[in-house]
């Protein structure tokens, strides 16, 4: 999350971890996955909502704008290649499942926790760090088609005196031109130190934006795009104002019980990932030093722009229903595919990303990086074919940018 201390580039020992075959024969059954306890009981107007908003998406809706080319069917074998090198790399373990159209691909490397030996799985539940910012997204953006919130309205209207600048939008935040300073690159500085001093630490959100505020903005507003956790922090004091409700109630009443997402959990403050998960381990700066266990934590620093819990199987639907129209309004939709560019294969709309592929093929989602997890989770612009691959490290620069490849074989073939 905090660019400095996850994603610097490291000097890497290789750890010698048991591999698993690929299982790349499509498959129509859905993963076992084991039952998770549902939270407390939530609103029925928000959830109803939710439905019809579920049941009223058209098929017109669902294929809006010029026809996809059939993409080939995905390299079961190049997407081995690529997680048997994440492994290489540091990682103890890596993960990818495809969802094509009702059929599903997994591949495994590895373990899902090195103390045990035990075989990471695509049924476990994991980490998904920035992820998260698409889910926070989606809460936002429904509050703007049930006309509770604007876009282009200050942040300042809605939580008066917050900000220094009342000329930053809600736009701003979501698209990362707000220019408030990201407090987690000095929380991270140092990858270990850093993360052992907020582990098992509870902010608000407000002192997490105190934070930010003590150091000078990094542009004016709407100038550039400079990616934040700020403006998601934000974000989610923006979503607990407007519904009444903390975040862990609006993801799910609005995302989580209509997608029928079993594996998808916000816990903070606990520090547990529930039911079968993968362990993450973070690499520390020093060379040669030992993996750090880094799957207890509250997630705390970043809440609303990084703690959600799920599943490969629940990205996956997840990011295929938003793509399909079925969590947004076209009017919304639309506004969160309106993209800046950042790179020459990546571009930013709101709260979600496009990689733009070596095959021509560009894809939508978002990465994720929280301590001990790399995360990919993206699909195709109709939402028909999805991927979510992901490693359990992190702080290691040579793993985020390989697992990248798991989107080469997914959409481009062999």
């Amino acid at each position: 999350m905090g660019r400095a201390g996850v994603l610097g580039a490291v000097a890497l020992s290789l750890l010698a971890v048991p591999a698993r075959a690929a299982t790349g024969t499509p498959d129509t059954q859905a993963a076992a996955r084991q039952a998770a306890a549902t939270p407390a009981a939530v609103g029925r107007q928000a959830a109803a909502t939710a439905a019809a908003r579920l049941s009223a998406a058209s098929p017109a809706a669902e294929s809006r704008g010029p026809a996809v080319a059939a993409l080939p069917a995905p390299d079961t074998a190049g997407l081995a290649a690529v997680l048997r090198s994440v492994v290489a790399q540091g990682a103890p373990g890596a993960l990818a499942r495809i969802d094509d159209h009702g059929r599903t691909y997994r591949v495994t490397r590895g373990v899902a926790d090195r103390g045990t030996g035990r075989a990471i799985s695509t049924a476990d539940r994991f980490r998904i760090g920035s992820v998260t910012k698409t889910f926070t997204t989606v809460v936002l953006l429904q509050l703007v088609d049930e006309h509770r919130l604007a876009l282009d309205a200050p942040v300042n209207r809605y939580l008066p005196g917050l900000l220094p600048d009342d000329r930053i939008t809600v736009r701003h935040l979501l698209s990362h031109r707000s220019g408030l300073y990201d407090y987690s690159d000095d929380m991270f500085a140092a990858s270990v130190s850093g993360f052992e001093a907020v582990r098992k630490k509870v902010f608000t959100y407000r002192q997490l934006v105190a934070l930010s505020l003590k150091k000078p903005r990094t542009n004016a507003p709407g100038a550039a795009y400079s990616y934040s956790n700020t403006n998601f922090v934000v974000a989610g004091l923006l979503v607990e104002k407007l519904t009444g409700q903390p975040v862990r109630t609006a993801y799910q009443n609005r995302i989580v019980k209509p997608l029928k997402l079993t594996d998808t959990f916000y816990v903070h403050p606990d520090i547990a990932v529930p039911g079968r998960h993968t362990r993450g381990y973070l690499t520390p700066d020093r060379a040669g030093a030992p993996l750090v266990d880094a799957t207890a934590q509250t997630v705390s620093w970043a809440q609303s722009a990084g703690a959600v819990i799920s599943s490969a199987r629940d990205l996956d639907v997840f990011y295929g229903a938003l793509l399909k129209g079925r969590l947004l309004s076209a009017a919304r939709l639309a506004d969160m595919e309106r993209f800046t560019k950042v790179n020459s294969t990546t571009a930013y709309g709101l709260g979600l990303r496009r990689r733009d592929l070596s095959c021509g093929v560009s894809v939508y989602g978002h990465t994720g990086a929280v301590q001990g997890y790399y995360t990919y989770a993206f699909g195709t612009k109709d939402g028909g074919r999805t991927l979510t691959a992901m490693a359990n490290t992190s702080n290691n620069a040579k793993v985020l940018n390989t697992l990248a490849g798991a989107l080469e074989s997914a959409f481009c073939g062999k």
